[in-house]
């Protein structure tokens, strides 16, 4: 419901900069990403599920820096992350087969529905600035 109440005018409060090239916003606060080039959304918003406390996603810039396709963790015992879009160490984007809340929070990456990992490693490139923001709700100290 939250992605739906957002899809109008995801950067209303104008928490993600605006920057003539594409930035992905991550809203840990609404647990929602969306993609904006300048002011207008390209990729409108989508529920996601962030860092769990300790695990938190890490906020500020970053930069996609590497992408895999059919990625598989080698630190979680090989957990599928479809799409994965990596930016910011260990940390990335990408897909959670399955439901994406059947636990409190990830280990710091940006989990989607894999539909929308796909979606989204369609539009994005190595390079591209990924901006992130907030704090999980649960996760304050």
């Amino acid at each position: 419901m939250v992605a739906v109440a957002a899809r109008a005018r995801p950067n209303a409060d104008g928490a993600c900069p605006v920057r003539t090239s594409r930035v992905t916003c991550v809203d840990l606060d609404r647990q929602l990403l969306w993609v904006q080039r300048g002011s207008v959304v390209v990729f409108p918003p989508v529920p996601v599920r962030t860092g769990r406390d300790d695990q938190e996603t890490r906020p500020g810039w970053h930069e996609i820096y590497w992408r895999s396709k059919d990625h598989e963790s080698t630190l979680y015992d090989n957990a599928p992350m479809p799409y994965a879009q990596f930016f910011d160490g260990g940390q990335a984007l990408h897909g959670r087969p399955g439901d994406l809340y059947a636990h409190g929070g990830s280990a710091g990456c940006v989990n989607l529905s894999v539909a929308d990992a796909e979606r989204l490693w369609n539009l994005l490139d190595e390079g591209d600035a990924v901006y992130v923001w907030g704090t999980k709700p649960g996760t304050e100290d």
